[in-house]
């Protein structure tokens, strides 16, 4: 089997935000600054109405509105700044090897990405997971890494995803089942 296809700077920024609502660290992180942040910026009135012997409320009000407000838009923050460093990135040097024309050639042993830099073969042994988004396969080749293969470009796409899919062993739960 073999697919022709083009990677846009908006396919590599679709995967890095793909990458980055699919990470169990990611997500473990915001989590926790969500909830942290907000706690401490609950305690600073506490301490600033005794040392400063203010009225609690009148400090404790514009704090806890600031704390809900963390906790709500803070997720929202943290994908935008992927998004954008992920397309500032990409615009950074030479990276005609990562965008542009590719052509994927899959095989029993394994797959080969052909683009006008050179080519890259991996084993099925050496592809971590599958899986996708609305707009894209991802055939991750490490936890940080996946060839992208736009959906647009695909002329059968259940086909590709049935073939994906008996080839690699699922280990994730980003998988595809």
């Amino acid at each position: 089997m073999e697919i022709n296809y083009s990677i846009t700077e908006e396919d590599y920024v679709d995967f890095n935000l793909f990458h980055a609502r699919n990470s169990k660290s990611l997500k473990k992180a915001i989590t926790i600054q969500r909830v942290l942040i907000p706690l401490i910026y609950l305690l600073i009135p506490v301490l600033l109405s005794y040392i400063l012997d203010m009225p609690f409320l009148f400090l404790f009000v514009p704090f806890l509105v600031f704390s809900i407000l963390w906790a709500v838009y803070y997720p929202a923050f943290v994908y935008r700044n992927v998004k954008r460093t992920a397309a500032k990135m990409i615009k950074e040097g030479k990276n005609e090897d990562m965008l542009g024309q590719h052509t994927m050639v899959f095989s029993d042993e394994g797959l080969r990405e052909i683009s006008s830099k050179g080519e890259k073969t991996v084993n099925w042994s050496g592809i971590e997971q599958l899986a996708e988004d609305t707009a894209n396969f991802y055939i991750y080749n490490s936890a940080v890494s996946a060839f992208i293969i736009p959906k647009k470009d695909v002329k059968n796409r259940k086909e590709l995803k049935s073939y994906l899919m008996e080839k690699i062993k699922p280990i994730g739960p980003n998988m595809i089942n």
